[in-house]
């Protein structure tokens, strides 16, 4: 898959999680748009894959509250399976996830990501999963007004959602005249979002390679913070190639996660 750098590069910086959508339905150009989308993406990597589910979610977010609120209106969300044999299943779903979520960003949707509180049981019997695969995390999917709610604003000044460590806070090694790439990488980075804002990722840099590992290996939340560090890893490679740079990932061993090396 070829990654859309300038428009997931500006959907990065566009990006707010909403949970309050205003109930305008899915145009069927849109639909179509995503569903062949999900199908490039669930290519892309093994062992894991985003399934839209284009009706009404209230059932499968009935009752869920977390950072932002209760969830409302939407028309449809996404669904993000992962193979549970797989040993990096987590970073994968939030690969992968975020890259669905930038593409819906980009044009024109709104999204959350949340995954301690939703219906699994509802989501199971709605999206077609193997005996092996979990649904690890889901997302609204649908329009909003410009103007967040007043329960959006209490609710997000109450998780400080918008609030972003700094890299002298995330980096393990200090700068040392980084070269553009890296800046855009890390500063994209940190915009990346994560369960209740916890930013769990911490950051290495040398000469051409960015390491993301997270900073410790209890989880918290009901969710791994290793999916968190695979929506990191989607940013920085975003952020890179904008600089120029392509790379790869290699998957690590606990608490290191993966390593983004220039090809």
């Amino acid at each position: 898959m070829q990654i859309p750098v300038k428009k997931w590069y500006d959907a990065i910086y566009q990006r707010r999680s909403r949970r309050q959508f205003n109930g305008r339905e899915l145009s069927t150009d849109i639909t179509s748009h995503l569903e062949e989308f999900s199908k490039e993406i669930n290519e892309y990597i093994t062992g894991v894959k985003a399934v839209l589910v284009n009706e009404n979610p209230n059932q499968v977010f009935k009752g869920a509250i977390g950072s932002y609120g209760s969830i409302k209106g939407a028309p449809a969300y996404v669904a993000f399976v992962g193979n549970m044999e797989d040993a990096n299943v987590q970073e994968k779903v939030g690969y992968i996830g975020e890259g669905f979520i930038l593409e819906a960003t980009s044009i024109g949707l709104a999204t959350c990501w949340v995954g301690g509180f939703f219906r699994k049981e509802v989501a199971q019997k709605q999206v077609q999963i193997n005996p092996n695969e979990q649904i690890l995390a889901v997302s609204p999917v649908g329009y909003v007004d410009d103007k967040y709610s007043l329960e959006e604003k209490i609710m997000s000044k109450f998780a400080k959602s918008h609030n972003r460590k700094s890299l002298d806070e995330l980096c393990v090694t200090e700068e040392k005249n980084w070269p553009s790439w890296v800046q855009l990488a890390l500063d994209a980075a940190r915009l990346a979002p994560s369960a209740i804002n916890r930013q769990p990722w911490r950051f290495s840099v040398e000469d051409n390679n960015i390491k993301v590992s997270a900073d410790s290996l209890k989880d918290s939340y009901h969710i791994s913070k290793r999916l968190d560090c695979g929506i990191a890893m989607i940013h920085i490679e975003v952020g890179a190639n904008h600089g120029g740079v392509k790379g790869r990932w290699s998957y690590l061993e606990k608490p290191d996660v993966a390593l983004f090396e220039v090809i």
